[in-house]
């Protein structure tokens, strides 16, 4: 609750600080600011220092998995504004705009990591959609970057109208919003109405995450909105659907697990499959990581697919890598002139500290051992074998990750083993982009190695 209240009285100064202050620099610097002081706020009520006591029972559960995650979205968006603010400058005339929309989305981010009710899910959502359709579109002069904001606009309003029917169709059922409520068997046997509200929750969920094949809009917008954006879109705020997907169907029908769990299974295989046969074929590096994304919700998928405590670590532990290796990546794409592979040719010459340093995101987005990425993916692993029944969808999905090498290492076959064929143009970026692309990598190696150093504040 801290961080809601905070968050969005940051998010009304920032709208005003394009009036109050002058230049693009203290606007930029009272941004960051204010995001440093989200983390610290965090840090604080983990603690179980609150500065505003205020009574949320039966709406709103900050527990320790909710308050993990909420901190992990408050570090990765104060990393992403280091990397990212002066480019997000440089998109249009609104960037205090910009940097209050960024802050707004935290107080959505907020509401889905700690619902205990389907309206506060509902409110969380929006509260995260309605700014991203803004920033989707807010290239003005781009075509492609409106025709981006439009469609997410009318596909993100569709899946919308499902939510509201899936969670009307629940109330119909039970009479309550409260979670703990829905979960509760009548009379050894689940309604129809209940089901198919259920359903209805799993799909507009599966819209926002982007799990196949409700992951169409995904390519285009990711592609069509300016890069910057579609860093913050592909990496926080796909963390938060998750993380409100697992809350949802862990609190409010995991008693109805094997009524769904095939379900939730041919949805992560679906994911999987077209994710990353699709971003093989792809010569955009930005569109492959569209591609890409779509593949690693697959991997996410588990977590809602197994239900268990394994899944629910492996869920944070997956969100953490991806993040960080997704908008180091983008950090890096956002600065290229030419955005296909070959725009990568001969990169590691011209700029070896970036290249070394991409290079050790995408072998964490591919899995590879003492990365962040590889450890994730055995949790999830772990978590589907559990059960003891999962085991060809579990070598399923080794099989996909085995797909993914292929596309993640033609960027750095491009850095490495081939040469530029037109004249390499100096990248604008300073030391201190630099040196925070290297806490991102460091970060990725240290979570790989010692993966319990977040998983312990799961249980702290």
């Amino acid at each position: 609750m801290n961080v809601l209240i905070i968050s969005a009285v940051w998010g009304v100064l920032m709208m005003f600080s394009g009036v109050l202050l002058k230049g693009k620099a203290p606007i930029r610097i009272l941004a960051i600011a204010g995001m440093l002081a989200l983390v610290l706020v965090n840090v604080l009520e983990m603690q179980g220092i609150k500065i505003f006591h205020i009574q949320t029972e039966g709406l709103m559960k900050y527990d320790r998995p909710a308050l993990l995650f909420i901190g992990i979205a408050t570090v990765t968006t104060f990393l992403y504004l280091l990397l990212s603010a002066r480019d997000m400058e440089k998109v249009g005339a609104y960037n205090s705009e910009y940097f209050a929309l960024i802050f707004f989305i935290i107080c959505g981010i907020d509401l889905t990591s700690s619902f205990q009710s389907l309206l506060i899910l509902f409110l969380g959502i929006e509260i995260i959609s309605i700014p991203l359709y803004i920033l989707t579109g807010s290239d003005k002069r781009n075509l492609k970057s409106n025709e981006a904001s439009l469609k997410y606009f009318l596909m993100g309003s569709f899946s919308t109208g499902l939510m509201l029917m899936g969670i009307a169709l629940i109330y119909g059922a039970r009479a309550s919003f409260d979670l703990s409520a829905i979960n509760t068997v009548v009379d050894g046997k689940t309604s129809v109405l209940l089901t198919a509200g259920m359903l209805l929750l799993m799909f507009s969920m599966a819209f926002k995450a982007s799990v196949a094949p409700f992951h169409f809009w995904t390519p285009d917008v990711y592609d069509g909105a300016p890069t910057v954006f579609t860093s913050f879109m592909a990496t926080v705020v796909k963390a938060a659907v998750f993380i409100a997907f697992i809350r949802l169907f862990s609190d409010a029908f995991g008693k109805f697990q094997p009524q769904w769990q095939m379900i939730a299974g041919i949805l992560t295989v679906a994911t999987l499959f077209i994710g990353n046969i699709t971003a093989v074929f792809q010569q955009s590096v930005k569109r492959m990581l569209a591609y890409s994304s779509i593949a690693q919700a697959g991997f996410m998928m588990f977590a809602v697919y197994s239900m268990s405590a394994e899944g629910r670590e492996g869920l944070i532990l997956y969100v953490t890598a991806y993040s960080l290796a997704t908008i180091g990546i983008f950090a890096v794409l956002i600065k290229m002139q030419d955005y296909t592979f070959d725009g990568f040719n001969g990169f590691a010459k011209r700029q070896p500290l970036l290249a070394a340093t991409t290079t050790i995101f995408l072998l964490s987005l591919a899995g590879i051992p003492l990365t962040a990425g590889f450890i994730a993916k055995f949790y999830m692993l772990k978590a589907a074998l559990a059960g003891g029944q999962h085991l060809w969808l579990v070598i399923f999905a080794v099989l996909m990750a085995a797909v993914s090498v292929y596309y993640y290492f033609r960027v750095i076959q491009a850095m490495y083993f081939r040469d530029s064929e037109t004249d390499a143009h100096e990248l604008p970026v300073s030391l201190s982009f630099k040196w925070t692309l290297v806490v991102l990598a460091g970060l990725v190696i240290v979570l790989g190695v010692f993966p319990d150093i977040l998983l312990s504040w799961y249980y702290f």
